[in-house]
């Protein structure tokens, strides 16, 4: 797109205007920095635990709990949980890197009694042919989550993953940590939750009450 504006630019430079063919350099626009969209813990407590059917329910506490891409859900196997070294192994993310996020033990709970009843035999969350559960299965259990509990309407499940990190930030938790449970390679990429914590009398006091 950038590419075709500069072509366009310089077409009208040469042609309309009959200015010599040369190279022009064109100031691009700078990308616009968005803040990412946060839940507040109640939020993510309700939207969670709104599902009654237990696959449901553990497919959106895995994305929060361990702050999962879509992509990376579907993709976990049954031995990517590493129970017995409290962590979980992410293969294959973002840029085609492995790495290891948290285990919760609440999550651990969750995913046993998940096991116990639905018995998948090698992606950890399975569809009913037995293959990876579909993204867009999990954006309609997140919609419906969100639906029944009058959660932000314009979160998405990567809200959960944005949630997790600011989350953890706000319980001062170091930004490495992080940025590592992340996959981030650039501590950079993660700085930018540090713009979404709250600001308030309770995270930053008034200069005025300093006097």
């Amino acid at each position: 797109m950038l590419r075709h504006h500069t072509l366009t630019v310089k077409s009208y430079y040469e042609h309309t205007l009959g200015k010599p063919r040369e190279y022009y350099n064109i100031t691009r626009p700078k990308k616009s920095q968005d803040l990412p969209n946060v839940l507040s813990k109640e939020e993510v407590k309700r939207i969670i635990n709104s599902p009654k059917n237990i696959k449901h329910r553990a497919i959106l506490t895995t994305i929060y709990s361990a702050g999962l891409r879509i992509g990376e859900l579907t993709r976990l196997r049954v031995e990517d949980i590493r129970s017995d070294d409290g962590y979980i192994f992410v293969k294959d993310s973002k840029g085609k890197k492995d790495r290891h996020t948290v285990l919760s033990l609440q999550l651990l709970a969750l995913l046993r009694r998940y096991y116990k009843k639905h018995r998948p035999s090698y992606w950890l969350f399975e569809g009913q042919d037995g293959g990876q559960y579909s993204a867009k299965s999990i954006q309609a259990i997140f919609r419906k989550a969100v639906k029944e509990t009058n959660a932000n309407a314009w979160s998405t499940p990567h809200t959960l993953r944005h949630s997790f990190a600011t989350h953890l930030l706000q319980a001062g938790v170091n930004l490495r940590y992080i940025q590592n449970a992340l996959g981030h390679n650039s501590s950079k990429t993660t700085e930018i939750y540090t713009r979404v914590i709250n600001i308030n009398n309770k995270t930053l006091k008034s200069p005025l009450d300093l006097l």
